[in-house]
């Protein structure tokens, strides 16, 4: 190997073992994560070890429940949009429903993944009766939620009569749901960040939806 060879291939070496060196130096140095719990007023703030992991806050029965029953609520609501297409023409009642049905089915998605992330089943248990038995259409428990009779209405009307029995029963509906917001806070509840988010955001929602669809049954055919 000739002299000048030599010397660029022991600079290159030389080079590389610089790097190597800065780069293993740099994660040695790199500060390890430092976790802070934030005191109570007035208290300090308190460092945790490193291995800390983030644990859910306590969760309330009354929220559980809340979420339970409104995933109930919202499935009938999603059930009733899936009529409107083979019942009516009017493009205005469809928009509304696609709306309605899309919103409630990815918030039905958000309340199992909250309940399963606690270790909650979806549904709650049914109340019982004497000897046992469960009591049937325990979903007329919650707020607003259609009789099988209404529902069975709805499903046979077609045109005008079925638009005027969607929109008094989805309001009817709607209503139901802030009762049930409203129940909630009443209670003490929903101090959870997810809960309250979701509970403010139903109410702020379906209150709209309930005037656009007074809006609508004003308006004549």
């Amino acid at each position: 190997m000739s002299p000048l060879r030599f010397i660029v291939v022991a600079a290159r070496a030389s080079i590389f073992v610089c790097l190597v060196s800065v780069s293993v130096a740099a994660q040695e140095a790199e500060p390890k994560p430092v976790v802070v719990q934030p005191g109570a007023p007035g208290q300090p703030t308190k460092t945790l070890p490193p291995s800390t992991t983030a644990t859910l806050p306590p969760t309330l029965p009354a929220d559980v429940q809340f979420m339970q029953g409104m995933i109930m609520h919202h499935a009938q609501a999603v059930e009733m949009t899936a009529l409107i297409d083979s019942h009516t023409e009017n493009k205005r009642l469809r928009t509304l429903g696609a709306r309605i049905s899309r919103s409630q089915s990815d918030e039905i998605k958000f309340m199992e993944r909250w309940l399963a992330a606690r270790g909650e089943p979806v549904s709650h248990a049914m109340p019982a009766m004497h000897g046992g038995m469960h009591m049937p259409n325990h979903q007329m428990m919650m707020p607003g939620m259609l009789t099988p009779k209404q529902m069975d209405a709805l499903k046979k009307a077609k045109g005008q009569q079925f638009d005027q029995l969607f929109l008094k029963g989805m309001i009817q509906h709607h209503n139901g749901a802030l009762v049930m917001v409203k129940d909630l806070f009443t209670a003490g509840a929903g101090q959870d960040a997810e809960v309250f988010n979701f509970a403010t955001d139903v109410d702020s929602g379906q209150r709209a939806e309930i005037r656009v669809m007074q809006t609508m049954l004003g308006e004549k055919p």
